[in-house]
């Protein structure tokens, strides 16, 4: 029995340290590590207005439907950040083909002087949460925008360039603005 006691105490020590070290330090090091370095990331890339009252993550989709603002992409999950994910529909679905045709004909009326919808205004992302629209996207609804607004077809798009994603960034995708700032900008220029 003494045997089998020797042998075990060591697993045990063991097993406590690499609870402590992976559970309790790691997390803690890295959590300040980050606070320390990227404080603003750290805390969820909050946005707040000019009364310092928050309104959203640069990293959250949120929905829009003033026609005077952007609009985001669609979200299967209503923009509800607690469980993120998309039904993984197939091409063929029936369920994603209604969905799609619905969206693709709630933009046309939205944007009657649009030609054809660009896909990420029609499609959700793979999150359900994605905050970016392409630049495409965002140049298809300045009609619409300025007309609702006031704000000029120039000035909307100089918002959009403001917006625009940086060089490091358009190196991993395509060239998108983040929906919530932009809108800010109008609302600033209402």
């Amino acid at each position: 029995m003494t045997n089998h006691m020797n042998q075990l105490l060591p697993v045990l020590r063991l097993s406590a340290v690499c609870l402590v070290v992976c559970a309790v330090i790691y997390p803690l090091l890295v959590t300040g590590i980050g606070m320390l370095f990227f404080p603003h990331q750290a805390n969820g890339s909050l946005i707040e207005d000019e009364n310092g009252r928050v309104i959203g993550s640069s990293l959250i989709g949120q929905s829009f439907s003033d026609e005077g603002l952007f609009h985001g992409r669609i979200s299967s999950i209503a923009y509800d950040a607690s469980g993120s994910g998309s039904p993984n529909y197939a091409p063929s679905n029936p369920e994603l083909a209604a969905r799609t045709a619905e969206a693709n004909q709630e933009q046309q009326l939205l944007n009657p002087d649009g030609e054809s919808v660009p896909a990420d205004l029609i499609t959700n992302s793979a999150s359900g949460l994605d905050p970016h629209i392409s630049v495409e996207a965002a140049i298809y609804q300045v009609p619409r925008i300025a007309e609702a607004s006031g704000i000029t077809h120039k000035e909307l798009y100089h918002l959009i360039e403001q917006n625009r994603t940086t060089t490091m960034e358009e190196l991993v995708g395509s060239p998108a603005v983040n929906v919530l700032q932009l809108n800010m900008d109008i609302e600033a220029a209402r």
